[in-house]
């Protein structure tokens, strides 16, 4: 099982998937930290999420540590489905609003980093980590 989680392809290039990931992921779990009443708690009470002071935290904590593993290329494929679930509900309690009130143009728009990383992430989680990466080091 450990094998198959750590198991990845040999492009080069997945790198640069797990480089933008990594710090978009780093940097967004950070700021939830930094600036929590505009990057969340804050935010989550906005948006009518229940316990945005624990959510804030918990998310937060996700970005921080699932973008440090995708920075670094270890587990890349666990740390990439928790990404993927904060994707999906960001765009779930964020844009389907944005479709309603302002078209579908005006949400594309809004939505375009959120599905960048939806797909960035689910790629990483279908490739892994690629041969510059811990998980390429440990799988030799």
């Amino acid at each position: 099982m450990h094998q198959r989680i750590i198991q990845t392809s040999n492009l080069k290039s997945i790198f640069l998937i797990r480089l933008m990931v990594g710090v978009v992921f780093l940097s967004e779990g950070i700021q939830k930290f930094l600036f929590p009443a505009i990057r969340g708690a804050g935010r989550f009470e906005k948006v009518g999420l229940p316990s945005p002071e624990f959510l804030g935290a918990f998310v937060g904590g996700f970005e921080v540590v699932c973008g440090l593993l995708v920075l670094i290329g270890l587990y890349t494929r666990l740390a990439g489905i928790p990404l993927l679930i904060i994707m999906l509900v960001a765009i779930s309690t964020t844009k389907v609003d944005i479709l309603m009130d302002d078209g579908f143009w005006v949400m594309m728009h809004a939505a375009r980093t959120d599905y960048a990383m939806l797909l960035a992430s689910l790629f990483l989680i279908i490739k892994g980590a690629g041969p510059c990466s811990v998980d390429w080091q440990i799988g030799k």
